[in-house]
């Protein structure tokens, strides 16, 4: 199991500053929520009085005929509707409070997760994610409203239960109170146990909305490794325990509930006991008294059995709550500093993005770069080659500030980028992927994607520069056609070419060029070249490559190996060097050569059979 799930759910005992950022947002809703304790105090209010207005019957019916019933029964009746209206009040608001409050930790948490860098994304999987906004919300949500109620409800009818049980008789008032502090120690002994089995519950609920994410993302893959049966077994595996640790919580509630009715039922047994002796020795006690104490003492061990419960809510229901919590309370690594400089005081031309001594881990004691020095001058396109695992993507990453160094410092025209305002860096930045993200709409939503303002001109301008307008105007729909979840309508190249139509549409003062061909055949790739090296012009462009035909144009080729700069030059320059590039650039050239004899000589053998296919037809 990932570290990440379990690092979320440290906290080892129940506490309320988890809940605090739910709590808050539900008490935003004043209206509803003063609706909802009111409702509870007023239901509360009549279930206090109830009980007197039984023993007063009971008493006046003792009198027989000089009894005269008519007004009680009448404040009886009006009590029942005001009740009923206080129960309608109540349940409205708690409906009201769990819709906003989820609707309000859904926008909060996908806003918080929109401002994180993307370094946050890389260690967390997509399931666990999508199940803090989604199960998580719903769960504090929908339980929130119902705990502020009956802290209102029972806080209420518990005072004026105990108050009026010590007007009646102080002494069996003691006796009915006598439970309580068992009933506490009870409570403390189980809440323990009831956290951390709700803790690990969800914790592999979570990795369970993992798997079906991975699983749904991979199925492909799944099917080609052949690793169906293994899959199902891991995921057998997290359900069993899962399974585990919800019939555990589900045991605890069921001994810890009853037990805590048992004892409250204690409590009535001994004011029974205690109060028909009184009766029978006619010690002050009346009949109707009696039995008014004994349904106070019924009504007080509902609210203790409702407290019961939503405790045991509450503690399940925490691990959701400190996950929540502890996204809402994440900050962003990657922030602006004291000092940014505002959009207006930068709106400038970026002429030099420049490292200087720039020093890099993704784990401490393992460097992926160190000391690393670059000079990037606007209208340069600056090729990365080499291993995998050197550092070029390590750098890419640096020069868009996904991250930022660890040593050293990285200048924007002289200034470290760090005093600029994030938000404008990023919107100097284009990005083409090795592997190309479309959203689920249009060919030309996902282009404007790349701004927002963009005309049906500016898109179409966008795509003809990169060479896509060809291919997107013979799709059924042109560019209203819809590309489907990821793309998935589109071939591999297709996707590519809108990708980067999207971010030329940009038109970022600094361009990443990620592999960005990888995934086009060399005949696309050489009518996109062109229109490749078009929008490179006037540009800080990195280009990410392996394969090396597609960067002989560029200004500088690095060749990165370890992190530093093994080679730099021109194309001709390291070919002449007969090094490292050399070494990769006649590799892959052979290779690239092996391919296309084996192709022309597939292509011969095609129609050499075809030829003697018909031949035999005449």
């Amino acid at each position: 199991m990932s570290e990440i799930h379990r690092t979320d759910d440290a906290h080892a005992r129940f506490s309320m500053r988890v809940w605090r950022p739910i709590l808050s947002r539900a008490l935003a809703h004043k209206v509803a929520v003063t609706g909802l304790i009111v409702g509870g105090i007023i239901v509360a209010a009549i279930e206090t009085a109830l009980p007197l207005l039984v023993g007063h019957l009971v008493d006046e019916a003792k009198l027989g005929a000089n009894a005269s019933l008519a007004p009680t029964i009448t404040l009886y009746c009006a009590l029942f509707i005001v009740f009923a209206l206080g129960v309608w009040t109540f349940i409205a608001c708690a409906g009201i409070v769990a819709t906003h409050t989820a609707d309000q930790l859904r926008r909060d948490c996908f806003a918080k997760l929109q401002s994180l860098e993307p370094a946050y994304f890389d260690v967390r999987p997509t399931g666990w994610l999508v199940s803090r906004l989604t199960a998580d919300c719903s769960k504090v949500s929908g339980l929130l409203p119902w705990c502020i109620l009956d802290a209102s409800w029972c806080s209420a009818i518990l005072l004026g239960v105990i108050g009026t049980m010590f007007v009646i008789d102080a002494r069996l008032a003691v006796w009915a109170l006598s439970a309580v502090p068992i009933m506490v120690l009870t409570s403390v002994i189980f809440q323990r146990y009831l956290v951390r089995a709700g803790r690990e519950a969800r914790r592999l609920s979570s990795a369970m909305t993992a798997s079906y994410a991975e699983m749904l993302l991979g199925a492909r893959t799944t099917k080609t490794l052949v690793r169906e049966a293994d899959n199902l077994a891991e995921f057998q595996r997290l359900s069993s325990e899962m399974n585990h640790w919800a019939m555990r919580s589900a045991v605890l509630s069921s001994v810890y509930l009853p037990l805590i009715a048992a004892l409250a039922a204690t409590g009535a047994a001994v004011i029974l006991w205690q109060g028909a002796s009184e009766v029978l020795t006619k010690e002050g006690i009346t009949l109707g008294k009696l039995i008014a104490f004994m349904q106070f003492a019924a009504l007080f061990a509902q609210p203790v059995q409702e407290l019961a419960q939503r405790f045991a809510d509450i503690l399940n229901a925490s691990s959701a709550a400190e996950r929540i919590s502890s996204l809402l309370a994440t900050q962003p690594t990657i922030t602006d500093s004291a000092t940014a400089m505002t959009p207006s005081a930068h709106a400038q031309r970026i002429e030099e993005l420049a490292f200087d001594n720039v020093s890099f881990f993704y784990r401490e004691g393992v460097p992926v770069l160190s000391d690393f020095s670059l000079r990037a001058r606007r209208g340069q396109t600056i090729a990365l080659v080499g291993s995998t695992g050197g550092g070029k993507s390590t750098i890419v990453s640096l020069a868009t500030r996904f991250y930022e160094p660890r040593a050293g410092r990285i200048t924007l025209n002289g200034i470290d980028y760090r005093d600029h305002a994030l938000a404008w860096f990023t919107e100097q930045i284009g990005i083409v992927p090795q592997v190309a993200h479309l959203f689920a709409g249009s060919v030309r939503e996902n282009i404007r994607y790349g701004r927002l303002e963009a005309t049906d001109a500016d898109i179409e301008a966008a795509a003809r520069r990169v060479r896509a307008h060809g291919f997107i105007i013979e799709l059924e729909h042109s560019y209203d056609t819809e590309v489907g979840e990821g793309g998935e309508r589109l071939s591999t190249g297709q996707r590519q070419l809108v990708a980067l139509a999207r971010a030329v549409l940009r038109d970022p003062q600094i361009l990443v060029m990620d592999e960005a061909t990888s995934s086009i055949d060399t005949a696309t790739e050489r009518l996109v070249q062109a229109g490749v090296d078009e929008v490179l012009k006037g540009r800080i462009a990195f280009v990410v490559a392996h394969r090396l035909s597609t960067i002989r144009r560029a200004d500088v080729i690095l060749v990165i190996e370890r992190g530093a700069i093994h080679e730099q030059g021109t194309h001709r320059e390291l070919l002449a060097r007969r090094g490292r590039y050399w070494e990769l650039y006649t590799n892959q050239f052979a290779a690239d050569k092996a391919r296309e004899l084996l192709h022309l000589k597939d292509e011969a053998k095609q129609e050499t059979i075809a030829s003697l296919v018909g031949d035999d037809d005449d």
